[in-house]
């Protein structure tokens, strides 16, 4: 560096130097340093042409200086003349004027006392050499005599450091000086034009001024870059470049500018010459011409010198710019790097089975292949150094250490994943000795279950069975572990507590499935080695044995005196046939065993194909989030992402990161804490059931998710993505995962169940399916439910989506024309309903064109029927799939036709269980009034032999009645929320009677509120009501003095009701 500084500092002393002297040369080719004075000073005396250089030469060479005719001579002010001198005597090169100057004064159309003035005042004040002096005398005839006789009379006055001769004509001037070297007023040849010499002579001048101004201002500029202190930063560093260079050019310009004028000026000094050749040049033109290129060599020369200082300058600061780009990159390469090794420090799990090892080499290996842009880049910046340091950068000191550095973080990078990897590669090795251990034992605990016990009770059965047992461990040599010593030793660097704790397990099922085999191979062997005994002839007592199962004294006596023979024979068949039964008791309880072990495994098969696919899903998850979610950010994706996707990453993924940071961090984990007991999965399930409702929403932004999809599914962003995660799907398949994997859950909880029947955790696994059921249900519904257009309110004021689907409907209405009802009855519609807790929703279907998701079906609002009003009749004759559902006492019916038995049937104990559960509310509401009355009116109580018992329960008990007193319309409209207006939302209020307290109860078909089992017979006109008893719930106070008057709460009970309606 500081050998730089130095050639900077020889540099810039250097030019200054040589810029100097073009300043210095300019002055003397000018003659400023003799005498400071230019045309352009003296412009207006030169103009009055009372002397004038033209440029001739007397016989030796010297200059002539000519003073024409001029009467305001005398006039001229002292200072004025001297200056015109001294100016016209600095024209000459030093050579020409040491000779000495000719003047030539022109008097002749003058009197004699003015040249005799003339002469005394230009003697006196001539600041130069003279040579000889030539005066023309006035040509008058007095003029002349007198100025003969007054200058021999009066020539002391005129002695002069040289002659003075007194002309009298023009022919005696051209004896002194070649008629080729005067101008035309004095008989000459001389081409000279005063105001063209003028011209040159201030542009000659100007010139010089603008090759001493350019040198100096070159000079400055050189010192300004020359002390400017170099920035620490990328961007500062190339500022002042960019500022510099802007400055060079600015400077180059201005020089490139001189050049050019000084080009002109010469060609303008050559012009005479040029338009022609018969024209001859006297030698002042050929000196100002000889000034201009002497000039034009110094501009060349402040050219050449600014040019070398800015060569030096400008490779410095290229050379100060790579620096700081080199230093930069190693700070970022640095920063990186290190991020790296802390990720890699952090690695230190060694997976808890063969698909999560397999599954940490695959993150390490694209961890470590992001990582490889770092470290590609930092080998290339080493290298970069090391070109710069073979460049002769000036910053070598400190590009070698930074060099050195950066190919050791790239070494020790690579020894660390190496290490990392040698490690894993360990890891999966001992995990595929495992699983392959656990795979034998699988097959072999398999194999004892699927041997049939009765087959194996045959002597070629019991081979058969022993055949395959030996044949299936000769395969344990290479399946099975074989020391567990050696496992210890060889893989030592990763056994941890947990680890090491499953190797014994492996080892120990290894142990106890050998152990179960040899167990099967000794009764095996015992089977086939049975022979059949032969009977032999021998005189028991049946009959004693026969009728008496306990045998008096004297009967085993008389056994006993039978000799040792007949003992023997008798004790054979019973140790015989109880050791057969001990076999067969045996072969039960082996054979029960067995079974529930082929059950354990297939459990842990599911639970590994759950635990193996929800690895994988996670890691697809994190693959699509890191791979094109996060790609969408990098600044240096974005030329490659259209307009269309710019801020749309929440409409295209949707809330896949909250999904994958709940099955990363605690699903999965979850799971894998039930590897050992897979049947205790289902609680896994219902503690996260909560957490499971975030693919609802997922579900509902699929549509937007597809469409958007579809509109940018060519952009370049998606297909360089799906390059570099090396995908064979591309985004959309990744994207549908989610919903694929809801699903499946479903499958896997109902294979894990058929197999768990009779174990710990079967009603969780029960439980956990039917909650996934139902939370696929929920968003099903969900799907349709933002589906529907034209309805004005909120759909989440009608409460809980209960059920959905499409029917066919016919309408009945009262009110209707007559020719509109009986159309209406012949013709169903087709519609979609949606049942709420307080609504039913009917829509009309649309089908939509498209693809994907822009393909399902949208519902535009038809309108909607508030369950506070709403009855069902659930049997409608002649078709065992219609039920009606009907409106305001039945002044709207609707007949609905479902698609099979089994769905009508859904839909009405759907639809039952709402009305009931608004009976119920109606009824704790009424027991509250009631206890709130401070008076009810003493009924007597109803007789057990009530009418309303037996066949009354087949016949409805509740009628709608506007004018009724025991009508729910008042209570009902101030318990439960006020509905919108029909067409907006909900119908008018209901009115619904309350139940008759029957001692009887209600039957399943009579619970609900509204509902009605009767056939529709056409009759719409108002019943009669059952007798039985009633609750009042709304005063009636507007009759009559004879008529009884009743208060909300009372207790009444109708025995008869009239022909007019009364009771």
């Amino acid at each position: 560096m500081r050998f730089w500084l130095r050639n900077e500092e020889m540099a810039l002393e250097e030019m200054v130097q040589r810029l100097n002297a073009v300043s210095r040369h300019t002055d003397e080719i000018m003659h400023q340093d003799i005498v400071p004075l230019c045309a352009a000073d003296i412009q207006e005396q030169l103009k009055r042409r009372f002397a004038y250089l033209s440029g001739g030469r007397g016989q030796d060479g010297s200059p002539v200086i000519t003073f024409p005719d001029y009467p305001a001579f005398s006039e001229i002010p002292d200072k004025e003349f001297q200056s015109v001198m001294t100016y016209l005597t600095s024209i000459p090169s030093l050579q020409d004027a040491g000779i000495g100057f000719i003047l030539v004064i022109d008097r002749r159309q003058d009197k004699w006392t003015s040249v005799k003035a003339s002469v005394l005042r230009i003697a006196a004040s001539f600041p130069a050499n003279l040579q000889l002096v030539l005066v023309l005398r006035p040509t008058g005839f007095f003029q002349r005599t007198l100025s003969e006789i007054a200058f021999k009379f009066n020539r002391d006055d005129f002695k002069m450091k040289v002659p003075v001769i007194m002309l009298s004509s023009v022919p005696e001037l051209h004896g002194y000086i070649d008629k080729s070297q005067l101008t035309e007023d004095l008989g000459g040849t001389l081409d000279y034009c005063h105001s063209r010499w003028l011209c040159h002579r201030t542009a000659i001048e100007s010139f010089a001024l603008m090759v001493k101004q350019t040198a100096q201002m070159l000079q400055s500029f050189g010192t300004e870059l020359a002390e400017t202190e170099l920035p620490n930063d990328v961007q500062s560093t190339s500022s002042v470049l960019s500022t510099h260079t802007e400055k060079k050019d600015k400077a180059k310009e201005d020089l490139q500018l001189a050049q050019k004028e000084g080009q002109r000026l010469l060609e303008s000094l050559r012009e005479p010459l040029a338009e022609s050749t018969a024209h001859s040049v006297n030698q002042d033109q050929l000196d100002s011409q000889a000034t201009v290129q002497r000039l034009l060599a110094q501009l060349n020369e402040t050219e050449a010198a600014f040019h070398e200082f800015w060569a030096k300058h400008q490779q410095k600061l290229e050379q100060c710019l790579q620096l700081r780009h080199f230093e930069q990159g190693f700070r970022e390469v640095k920063a990186t790097l290190d991020t790296a090794s802390q990720k890699i420090a952090t690695f230190t799990d060694i997976g808890n089975s063969l698909a999560h090892v397999e599954h940490l080499l695959r993150s390490l290996a694209s961890f470590e292949e992001k990582s490889s842009v770092a470290v590609e880049r930092a080998r290339a910046l080493a290298q970069q150094g090391q070109q710069l340091i073979e460049n002769k950068h000036y910053a070598v000191d400190s590009i070698h250490p930074k060099c050195e550095e950066l190919q050791h973080l790239c070494h020790q990078f690579a020894t660390e994943i190496g290490s990392r990897r040698a490690l894993l590669s360990k890891s999966q090795e001992l995990h595929r000795l495992l699983e392959t251990s656990m795979k034998w034992c699988d097959e072999g605990i398999y194999l004892l279950a699927s041997q049939p016990v009765d087959k194996c009770q045959s002597q070629d059965g019991a081979e058969a069975a022993l055949q395959e047992i030996e044949k299936f461990l000769e395969t344990g040599e290479e399946n099975k572990i074989q020391e567990l010593s050696k496992i210890y030793k060889e893989y030592e660097t990763i056994l941890n507590p947990d680890l090491l704790d499953h190797v014994q397990k492996v080892f120990q099922k290894q142990e106890s499935m050998q152990e179960m085999f040899h167990r099967r191979q000794a009764s095996l062997k015992k089977l086939a080695a049975k022979q059949t005994r032969p009977v032999q002839p021998v005189a028991p007592r049946p009959e004693a044995l026969t009728k008496s199962p306990c045998p008096s004294p004297g009967s085993w006596r008389g056994s006993e005196n039978s000799g040792p023979e007949g003992s023997a024979l008798r004790r054979g068949p019973y140790r015989r046939a109880k050791s057969e039964m001990s076999e067969n008791r045996q072969g039960r309880d082996s054979s029960t065993g067995d079974e529930e072990e082929g059950l354990a495994i297939l459990r842990r098969h599911v639970m590994n194909e759950l635990l193996d696919t929800e690895r994988a899903y996670v890691e697809e998850l994190l693959s699509v989030l890191e791979g094109y979610a996060a790609e969408m950010e990098n600044p240096l994706m974005t030329h490659l992402i259209s307009t269309g996707l710019h801020n749309k990453k929440d409409v295209l993924f949707g809330n896949m990161e909250e999904i994958y940071h709940f099955h990363n961090r605690v699903f999965l984990r979850e799971l894998e804490r039930c590897t050992d007991c897979p049947e205790l999965v289902g609680r896994c399930f219902l503690e996260r059931m909560e957490d499971f409702q975030i693919y609802e929403k997922y579900c509902q932004n699929k549509p937007r998710s597809e469409s958007l999809w579809r509109q940018c599914s060519t952009c370049p962003f998606f297909q360089e993505c799906q390059k570099k995660l090396d995908h064979k799907l591309s985004l959309d398949s990744y994207l549908l995962k989610p919903v694929q994997r809801i699903t499946k859950y479903q499958l896997l909880l109902k294979e894990m169940l058929k197999y768990s029947r009779n174990c710990e955790g079967a009603e969780d696994l029960q439980e956990a399916l039917s909650s996934i059921l139902g939370i696929l249900k929920a968003v099903n519904d969900s799907m349709h439910l933002i589906a529907i257009t034209g309805y004005d309110g909120n759909l989440s004021d009608l409460g809980k989506l209960l059920m959905q689907g499409s029917f066919s409907v016919w309408t009945d209405h009262k009110k209707g024309h007559t020719k509109v009802k009986e159309l209406a009855r012949f013709k169903p519609m087709q519609r979609h309903l949606f049942l709420h807790e307080k609504a039913v929703l009917f829509c009309k279907k649309r089908e939509e064109n498209g693809e994907g998701y822009e393909k399902a079906p949208s519902y535009s609002y038809k309108q909607s029927l508030n369950m506070t009003a709403v009855g069902i009749t659930e049997n409608v004759k002649g078709d065992a799939k219609k039920f009606e559902i009907w409106y305001n006492a039945r002044e709207e019916v609707y007949i609905v036709q479902a698609p099979t038995p089994e769905i009508k049937a859904a839909w009405v104990n759907e639809i039952r269980k709402v009305l009931t559960s608004q009976l119920q509310a109606c009824r704790e509401a009424s027991q509250h009034r009631t206890l709130e009355q401070s008076h009810s009116l003493p009924l007597p109580a109803p007789s057990s032999t009530s009418p309303s018992g037996g066949n009354s329960r087949h016949v409805k008990k509740l009628e709608e009645r506007k004018t009724d007193p025991l009508s729910l319309e008042g209570y009902v409209s101030s318990s439960l929320p006020k509905p919108p207006e029909k067409g907006k939302g909900w119908s008018k209020t209901s009115h619904s009677l309350e139940v008759p307290e029957d001692e009887g109860g209600w039957s399943s078909a009579e619970e609900p509120i509204n509902s009605s089992d009767a056939e529709e017979d056409g009759g719409v006109g108002p019943k009669k009501l059952v007798p039985g008893k009633y609750t009042v719930v709304l005063d009636d106070e507007k009759g009559g003095p004879d008529t009884l008057a009743m208060r909300s709460g009372d207790v009444v009970e109708v025995v008869e009701e009239g022909a007019e309606g009364l009771w």
